[in-house]
């Protein structure tokens, strides 16, 4: 049952929760890094935004998504370490022993994109050349076993979005498929869903507000395999900012639990919310993290023993990805614990976690180390303790 839950709930880091653990007590054991590894080292090479593709998980085989650009020295402060005037494109890396190795692939067809930030997003694993969308032919079939999901949004703002599947974990895509506006002037996928049944799937986006700006987050779902999508929520308040970048988890046949990246005027912050009608409405729970510098998207994932976890960067000095944790379903949190410190500058985090079946975690995440002009990808594998 407990890999059923799994291979149902934890795809990607849609697959994971936001919760924390209330402070560690003086009868557990306090979490603990094991080793940091290398995902990905190129030399001139940019590897960055693992949260803007996905993370998916069969046991201790891990595929993980990111962009490769080339490197630029542009300062400590600015954002990014990346030539934006050379092409970016999009790999995997695969491990098969629960993240201490990995290879890296290059998707069928490989895409180059240009260094534009609104073109950023437009790669992706696709069946045609140039990565056109195509017709829809057959219903998706969410619970194979072997099943993969990936969002990609067209441009930054008002483009629409397209998700490509697997069914050989990740070797080979079909698609992308088209996703519809819902309503508004753009929406902004990245690869957060749930799935629910073999053509059921709730899929987590953000859209355009009102004034036509980036964004809020929106819940929605098929059921007929991904023929048509309806839009069952919008989730929060509009925000006089920004709300992007949803990370959620189910936790039972009604009850869902996002996060998200926001904006509020000078801060930057993660919020949490939550549904009891499986999606239809959404409250606000907690802002879990109140301060990451300019900004990171959270990564949630929910561990055998029912603790949630939260991943995220922060992009201030001394540039940490750091975790909390939660046992009580978001009421408490626990203090951060430092997963990796001490990064190089703010090309740091957008981090994925998948928990491995032996309950290790492993979160990929972009790394710029100390006096180097490269971005790196990375990984921790830690184990979270005892309550």
């Amino acid at each position: 049952m407990r890999n059923r839950f799994a291979s149902l709930f934890g795809v990607t880091c849609l697959v994971g929760v936001l919760f924390t653990l209330s402070t560690t007590s003086s009868a557990g054991q306090p979490p603990v890094v094991e080793r940091h590894v290398k995902v990905y080292r190129e030399p001139g090479r940019f590897g960055g935004w693992p949260a803007n593709h996905g993370i998916w998980s069969w046991s201790d085989e891990i595929l993980v998504g990111f962009s490769r650009g080339f490197s630029k020295e542009n300062g400590e402060e600015f954002h990014y370490h990346l030539d934006r005037d050379k092409a970016e494109d999009f790999l995997l890396a695969r491990s098969k022993d629960g993240g201490v190795t990995w290879s890296v692939e290059v998707p069928n067809p490989p895409g180059a994109i240009s260094g534009s930030r609104g073109a950023r997003h437009a790669a992706m694993p696709a069946g045609l050349k140039d990565e056109q969308p195509v017709e829809f032919r057959e219903p998706i079939q969410f619970t194979h076993p072997d099943f993969a999901m990936i969002v990609r949004m067209q441009s930054h703002m008002h483009g629409t979005s397209q998700i490509s599947v697997s069914y050989d974990r990740g070797k080979t895509w079909l698609g992308p498929y088209l996703l519809p506006l819902f309503g508004h002037t753009g929406v902004m996928g990245r690869t957060d869903y749930i799935v629910n049944g073999p053509e059921d799937c709730l899929l987590f986006l953000t859209a355009t507000k009102s004034d036509g700006k980036e964004g809020r987050p929106i819940v929605v779902r098929t059921l007929d395999g991904g023929r048509t999508w309806t839009k069952v929520a919008s989730i929060g308040p509009e925000p006089p900012g920004y709300a992007v970048m949803p990370s959620s988890v189910r936790l039972s046949a009604t009850d869902l639990v996002t996060t998200v990246r926001v904006r509020d005027q000078s801060r930057k912050l993660i919020e949490a919310y939550a549904s009891h009608d499986n999606g239809r409405s959404w409250s606000f729970l907690a802002t879990p993290v109140t301060e990451m510098g300019e900004g990171n998207p959270p990564c949630l994932v929910r561990l055998a023993d029912g603790r949630l976890v939260l991943t995220y960067g922060v992009r201030a000095k001394p540039y940490p990805v750091l975790a909390r944790l939660s046992s009580d379903q978001e009421r408490t949190w626990s203090e951060p614990f430092v997963v990796r410190g001490n990064g190089g500058s703010q090309d740091v985090g957008y981090p994925r976690t998948v928990v491995r079946a032996d309950g290790k975690i492993v979160t990929v995440y972009a790394f710029h180390e100390p006096g180097q002009i490269d971005c790196n990808i990375e990984a921790t594998i830690w184990d979270a303790g005892e309550p």
